[in-house]
């Protein structure tokens, strides 16, 4: 019998330290971090974030739309704020100024939501083409106008967030250059100048991120 259990003996050991116990360890270690470490109040903070945009997308999508599909907007969203956010640093290429960027990002999303509506809602997509109330003698100048606003959102969502990404980007650059040939006291209201563009860049960087995802939101919500 001693022999039998001797197996169990703490036998495995470096510089006579016992690595039997290790077991135990890395089994903690496999467990995800949010069960037993606090979170950062920047977990808490990006969390509240995504539960409030979570929230609001659902709302727009209505109960037809699929579950799980408000977190295609969500991550659209993060996405472009990490990008917008990483263009306000010296130094750094703002991808999303550019329009090879923008329109990755939303001619895929209208494509696939037209084939999906003219697909699986076709009625529903004709219904659309003309507005609610509109008279018989301007329902084919309707349709064409419908059609043409429809074909451009992509293109609109694209510009939008390239245009404001690359306005003031460019006007801060146009300021800075200007620096060198100024006077001391005309420097320190540049400089004053420059913080307090830099800061409403950054509102536009949120503001553009999520005015992108909430369109898109919209767009998705039509062809159900």
């Amino acid at each position: 019998m001693t022999n039998l259990f001797s197996v169990f003996d703490p036998s495995t050991s470096i510089m006579n330290s016992s690595l039997n116990w290790t077991s135990t360890f890395i089994g903690l270690l496999m467990i995800p971090s949010v069960f037993w470490l606090m979170p950062s109040r920047y977990n808490i903070i990006w969390t509240t974030i995504t539960s409030t945009l979570h929230k609001e997308f659902k709302t727009l999508i209505g109960p037809t739309g699929f579950y799980g599909s408000t977190f295609i907007f969500v991550s659209l969203f993060s996405v472009i704020l990490f990008n917008n956010f990483l263009g306000l640093f010296p130094y750094v290429f703002t991808s999303s100024s550019h329009l090879t960027m923008t329109l990755t990002l939303a001619l895929p999303l209208w494509v696939s939501f037209m084939i999906y509506g003219w697909i699986n809602h076709t009625q529903h997509m004709f219904a659309h083409l003309v507005p609610q109330g509109t008279p018989p003698v301007l329902m084919p100048f309707m349709v064409c106008i419908e059609t043409i606003s429809n074909m451009i959102r992509p293109g609109t969502l694209a510009v939008r967030l390239a245009a404001n990404m690359i306005a003031g980007h460019l006007l801060l650059t146009l300021l800075g250059n200007t620096g060198p040939s100024l006077s001391t006291s005309i420097l320190t209201l540049l400089i004053i100048a420059q913080i307090a563009l830099l800061t409403l860049e950054a509102a536009v960087a949120m503001i553009q991120s999520y005015v992108f995802a909430v369109l898109a939101t919209l767009y998705s919500s039509e062809v159900n």
